[in-house]
């Protein structure tokens, strides 16, 4: 982990990085409902006036916007709360991006618990599931400020459609530097000999953490942090799979429909293995502070290295 660099917001990369597409690329419109400020898209709608829509709380006819800009010939990123996102507005993401394949950035801030004290109306657990289930959607969570910055610079350059999750709270640096592309989608940040953890967003700091938890008991375990969870990178999780014989996933998200389900699915193809999941277990979230939140729905360090305990000695 980069440790010198103070943790920063995903969510803050993302408007930073949308700025800066600004300024390379003249086709670039960006749309927020009236969250511009928790979004962090208002740098750009200062920046470029003539290109930002702030639609107000119409997250459907925003969706619809955007594909008219699309269309149009434009790259749209249309900005809002995931729960908003993939919720209020899924039948015109549905119909009018995914269907059509547009070049349309959905950048969805606020995924997850960590949304804190607005509680479940507003922690969105279950869109990452929702998106992956569209055809033609790119799925994307990436891990910290670096690869989201990087992320949204390569959306420019990928055909159809694209989800960009981000969260609220500030998170670790795990990449010095933003990467000059997400590849396949799965990078291995740790080698490990007997078990693998798969993680996204900012479980994959608490899977490093499980990691070094793991080695004082003599644990061997490889951190992957996978990026992309639609298309998810087959050949290097099935890799690490096969290599460590057994898994557990780690996600703030539901473990119905999200990095979980999306491992399973690999696994069943192509290379069977006993996989412990850690997520939310099919319920919605409550109202509290992200840490107790986190607490509460066993999202920590010491549950994820507890469950790869319990993975490895039922094997």
């Amino acid at each position: 982990m980069a440790t010198e660099l103070k943790p920063r917001a995903t969510r803050e990369a993302y408007g930073e990085a949308l700025l800066e597409l600004g300024k390379l690329h003249e086709n670039v419109v960006a749309l927020d409902a009236d969250l511009a400020g928790s979004t962090k898209s208002g740098q750009f709608g200062k920046a470029f006036p003539e290109r930002f829509f702030n639609v107000g709380v119409a997250e459907a006819n925003m969706m619809g916007m955007a594909a008219g800009f699309a269309i149009s010939g434009k790259i749209s990123y249309a900005s809002t709360f995931a729960v908003f996102a993939t919720g209020r507005a899924f039948d015109q993401v549905r119909q009018s991006i995914a269907q059509p394949r547009l070049p349309v950035r959905v950048c969805a801030s606020h995924g997850g618990l960590t949304v804190g004290e607005d509680g479940c109306t507003h922690q969105s657990v279950e869109d990452i599931g929702l998106m992956r289930l569209l055809p033609n959607m790119r799925v994307v969570v990436p891990a910290d400020f670096n690869q989201t910055y990087a992320a949204v610079l390569e959306s420019y350059d990928i055909e159809g459609p694209m989800y960009i999750r981000t969260g609220r709270p500030k998170t670790p640096f795990l990449y010095e530097e933003p990467p000059k592309s997400l590849g396949k989608g799965a990078d291995v940040l740790r080698e490990g000999s007997d078990i693998s953890l798969f993680a996204c967003g900012i479980m994959v700091v608490r899977a490093l953490e499980a990691a070094e938890e793991l080695k004082k008991r003599d644990i061997s375990a490889e951190v992957v942090n996978v990026s992309i969870l639609k298309p998810i990178d087959v050949d290097t999780v099935a890799a690490s799979l096969s290599k460590t014989g057994c898994a557990v996933t780690a996600e703030e998200h539901s473990i119905i429909g999200g990095l979980g389900d999306a491992v399973q699915e690999v696994a069943a193809e192509c290379c069977p293995v006993r996989i412990g999941r850690l997520g939310i277990k099919d319920v919605f979230g409550k109202s509290g502070t992200p840490d107790q939140l986190l607490e509460e729905f066993h999202l920590t360090t010491e549950h994820l290295a507890g469950l790869a305990g319990q993975v490895l000695s039922s094997r």
